[in-house]
């Protein structure tokens, strides 16, 4: 993925202040195939960085606060890949910790998961299939938008090719 970040310089001007690669990427070498690349977040209480400066490295959670934001893309390998000799479940366990923290903690053993974030998804290459926790599945193509409201769910790859999915999450107040 290349990246094309913008700022302005000291006269006010728009620049391009970075064009490559977003340092926060990861292919997971325990799961073949499968990549997490954290492309940018913001923060509510920190005003507009002029200069462009990437805010992800130093990144302690994927989960966003309340009026913060993270853009993940991911690519998804066929679930069937889960049954190759290749998939070390533990490895990609320990590696969603390490490279997805705050997110990886809502994942359930089944792929489940729910995060307190209203997350806009939208479908770049392949068919993933959304499931919900009453056992609706919906699939979904290049181009297909979910806005998905903070409710239980999972993302499912039945096809035989890698699917890449972009996230943008968007943390929200709690109502208790």
């Amino acid at each position: 993925m290349r990246r094309v970040v913008t700022g302005h310089d000291t006269s006010g001007k728009s620049i391009i202040v970075e064009d490559g690669t977003p340092p926060r990427r990861h292919d997971f070498a325990s799961f073949p195939g499968f990549s997490s690349t954290v492309a940018w977040s913001t923060d509510a209480d920190v005003p507009l960085e002029q200069g462009g400066t990437d805010p992800t490295p130093a990144l302690s959670t994927l989960l966003p606060s309340a009026g913060q934001t993270r853009l993940i893309v991911l690519t998804l390998p066929p679930d069937s890949s889960m049954a190759e000799p290749t998939f070390d479940g533990p490895g990609y366990a320990a590696e969603q910790l390490r490279h997805s923290p705050g997110l990886a903690e809502t994942f359930e053993a089944d792929g489940m998961h729910t995060t307190p974030t209203i997350d806009y998804t939208l479908v770049l290459d392949g068919v993933v299939t959304l499931e919900l926790d009453n056992g609706v599945t919906t699939d979904l193509h290049p181009g297909d938008l979910v806005v998905q409201n903070a409710t239980r769910h999972g993302w499912r790859n039945r096809t035989e090719r890698p699917v890449t999915v972009a996230f943008v999450l968007i943390g929200t107040e709690q109502k208790d």
